[in-house]
């Protein structure tokens, strides 16, 4: 459940058919929201991008890809969080060849954290149960991580002091998304001495829809184990508290059927 729309056309002028290329009964999907520019800057631009969909495929699946760069069978990836972008993440870290994936998450997040693992974790650390910055450091053998990816929501500062931690020695790689107002006490001195890049996610390139949809139709992964729950429009209050956990139980992603 996010901002992505799926359908297909009913209806629509010549000039948007000339445009686009579509035309009536086309298959697309749209997306509202925040988009990368071709200068780099983040912008609202809504129902930015209409594009065709591959027939069969229901659900946008989209990430930070091009937020990291994972050199081939190389880097090793720390994900924190086992929701929509945390597995989405796990699927991209896979596919760009990293040789670790980690991901950590609580323990109402069991069942994403095994389909994290089907979808090719190596590792799950439930850190209510272990002690997560040791538990890193034995995978490892005491190196740390390449990348930190935060998927977390609602952990407030602790998953960025983790991150911080369990990045290896000098130049690591942090993406972040976190929308904290303030970071008390952060720790700037140790970001200096680890030579450590945060980068910022917020939205995505069009390309990158393009890229996931190609993802979804390659059916190298088992995403369909991601899709777990459909709600019809009167139970729209109740899809959005169980992504949040705090309704139907185990919901990874949602789909909303206006015909049910």
């Amino acid at each position: 459940m996010g901002h992505e729309n799926i359908g297909y056309i009913a209806e629509a002028g010549s000039e948007f058919n000339k445009r686009k290329g579509f035309k009536a009964t086309s298959n697309i999907m749209s997306c509202a929201g925040r988009v990368n520019t071709p200068t780099g800057a983040i912008t609202l631009m809504p129902f930015a991008s209409v594009t065709p969909r591959p027939k069969g495929l229901p659900h946008l699946w989209g990430g930070f890809a091009q937020y990291i760069y994972l050199p081939w069978n190389d880097s090793t990836v720390l994900i924190q969080g086992p929701g929509q972008q945390g597995l989405s993440q796990t699927v991209i870290c896979k596919q760009a060849g990293a040789s670790l994936i980690i991901v950590t998450g609580t323990s109402k997040d069991s069942a994403r954290m095994q389909v994290a693992k089907s979808l090719g974790a190596d590792y799950v650390i439930d850190v209510q149960k272990q002690d997560p910055l040791a538990r890193i450091k034995e995978i490892t053998g005491g190196k740390g991580v390449d990348v930190v990816l935060d998927c977390t929501a609602g952990a407030g500062t602790t998953a960025i002091l983790l991150g911080v931690d369990a990045l290896k020695r000098k130049a690591g790689t942090m993406v972040v998304q976190g929308e904290m107002k303030e970071f008390p006490n952060f720790p700037i001195a140790k970001l200096t001495e680890k030579f450590i890049t945060i980068k910022s996610a917020r939205g995505h390139s069009f390309r990158a829809c393009e890229l996931a949809l190609q993802q979804l139709a390659s059916h190298r992964f088992p995403l369909e184990k991601v899709t777990t729950h459909t709600f019809g429009l009167k139970d729209v209050d109740l899809a959005i508290r169980s992504v949040g956990g705090h309704g139907v139980p185990d919901v990874i992603h949602a789909s909303l059927m206006p015909w049910s």
